[in-house]
């Protein structure tokens, strides 16, 4: 799914906060690090970390994220190669670094598994002195990384891959809209223009074998003063060609391991034909031509999501995305699903150790398949029991993110209990017509409906009412006006 960016900023003793508070109680959601676990933070990243034999500091690597992020996984340089095509250079956060495979820090990533993002904090796998501090990529810091080297043909098809520890330095904290101001105005450098171009090729190669990349509104969730507004995000061009870089990175490390017999995949089944039917349906309701010989990958491409109709249908689409899983295997054996649907290809999650525990385990297979060695024994032996971890830590993320985004929409909303507003019917139960989901274009709100005689028309506008609203007590829901 796709990840929703909430943020609430505001007094900590005020009402959203200490529902926000409750929520960390119920979902038991681990806030405070063990004693142990920051001395051991404090004390590895006041230390030199264990340095790499490569040094490519002389490489100006930059970064891409949010202008208020600082836990900063990767940073790339992208260039030319001499003989056509490009090369990618995508430094990884090296978080192996600096935590001992046993230790507190390393029993604690294990509990925590993923960053949780909540509306008024973070709640990191690692501590903020590692994962803010001596572990992230930050600009003007020479950091320990883990350095990717994929050379490209000129149509973007991968050619050749290296993985090796380096020390690397990034030079610029860059967010996504001033990258793509600076490509459209054709002001930026050329590692920060060749993004455009290595992004479109990869987009294209992307369409050729079928992947596809959902380009779904994002509901965001921000604080004017005491006032709570939501707003739908429609992601930028420079958002998809960031991704295709990641991607990239991924792809290359699901067929290292591959080759080795040693890793764990991010995989995702095809979708049943059921499933695939009941979208085939829903564009129908949507009033989405879906020809019979167009397959769905050319359909998501031809789709724009600042028109509502197809907004709503993109996050339909999400549906087919929530029977991804992790697929470990060891000794030589390739395990029976290999391929994530979506992507079109192997791939694995190695991009993001800061605030994904699977990632750092991904990275150490990759360096020792690439140097033709055995990968340490501590990375083989977690493969067994990783895979049931990452899923309970991405069932509690997601379950955060859904929770938080109810709540937040009901402290707009409680006020407003009994008002008439305009939706659009974005989803329709198959076994209760007259239940489903609406889409409010202002404010920015997704919630469920029920509460008529009659079926709910889909795809169509919808005058509804506003029957329930209280944050930490009732969702937000609406009955047919």
């Amino acid at each position: 799914m796709p990840r929703r960016h909430i943020r609430v900023t505001g007094a900590a003793q005020a009402p959203l906060c200490a529902v926000l508070r409750d929520l960390r109680t119920t979902l038991d959601v681990p806030e405070e690090f063990p004693a142990e676990v920051l001395a051991e933070a404090e004390q590895v990243a006041a230390a030199p970390p264990r340095l790499p034999e490569h040094d490519e500091t002389a490489i100006p690597f930059f970064t891409i994220d949010p202008p208020t992020s600082t836990d900063l996984d990767q940073a790339m340089h992208l260039s030319r190669r001499p003989g056509g095509g490009y090369r990618v250079r995508y430094a990884i956060a090296d978080v192996a670094a600096f935590v001992t495979p046993g230790g507190a820090l390393d029993t604690e990533a294990h509990r925590r598994v993923t960053t949780l993002y909540f509306p008024d904090e973070k709640v990191p796998l690692h501590p903020t002195v590692l994962s803010e501090g001596a572990a992230s990529l930050l600009p003007g810091r020479t950091r320990p990384a883990v350095l990717w080297t994929i050379d490209l043909a000129a149509d973007g098809r991968a050619e050749r891959t290296d993985v090796v520890r380096a020390l690397v330095r990034s030079r610029s904290k860059l967010d996504y809209a001033g990258v793509q101001q600076a490509i459209d105005d054709k002001s930026a450098e050329e590692p920060v223009a060749l993004l455009a171009d290595i992004g479109r090729l990869r987009e294209r190669l992307e369409a050729e074998r079928g992947g596809i990349s959902l380009d779904v509104p994002e509901q965001e969730i921000v604080a004017n003063g005491s006032v709570y507004e939501l707003a739908y995000r429609t992601p930028l061009p420079a958002d998809s060609w960031n991704a295709q870089i990641s991607l990239l990175a991924g792809m290359a490390a699901a067929e290292l391991m591959l080759a080795s017999g040693n890793g764990i995949l991010r995989t995702l089944p095809v979708a049943p034909d059921g499933a695939v039917g009941r979208l085939r349906r829903t564009a129908k309701a949507l009033r989405i031509d879906w020809p019979h010989h167009v397959p769905y990958a050319d359909l998501i491409r031809s789709l724009d999501p600042r028109v509502p109709h197809h907004a709503a249908f993109l996050q339909e689409c999400t549906t087919l995305l929530r029977g991804a899983g992790y697929t470990a295997f060891t000794g030589g054996e390739t395990p029976p699903l290999t391929t994530h649907a979506a992507v079109a290809a192997p791939y694995a999650h190695c991009t993001a150790p800061l605030r994904r525990l699977v990632d750092r385990y991904a990275s150490e297979l990759c360096l020792a398949a690439c140097a033709g060695q055995e990968p340490p024994q501590w990375a083989v032996e977690a493969l067994a029991v990783l895979p049931k971890e990452m899923a309970d830590g991405t069932r509690r993320a997601n379950t955060v993110e859904r929770e938080c985004v109810d709540i937040v929409e009901a402290a707009l909303l409680q006020h407003r209990v009994g008002e008439l507003f305009d939706a659009y019917v974005v989803d329709v139960k198959e076994k209760e017509q007259a239940v489903g989901t609406v889409q409010l274009p202002e404010p920015a709100v997704v919630a469920r409906i029920e509460g008529g005689t009659t079926a709910l028309p889909l795809g169509e506008r919808l005058r509804v009412r506003l029957t329930q609203a209280d944050p930490g007590q009732a969702k937000v829901q609406f009955a047919p006006a």
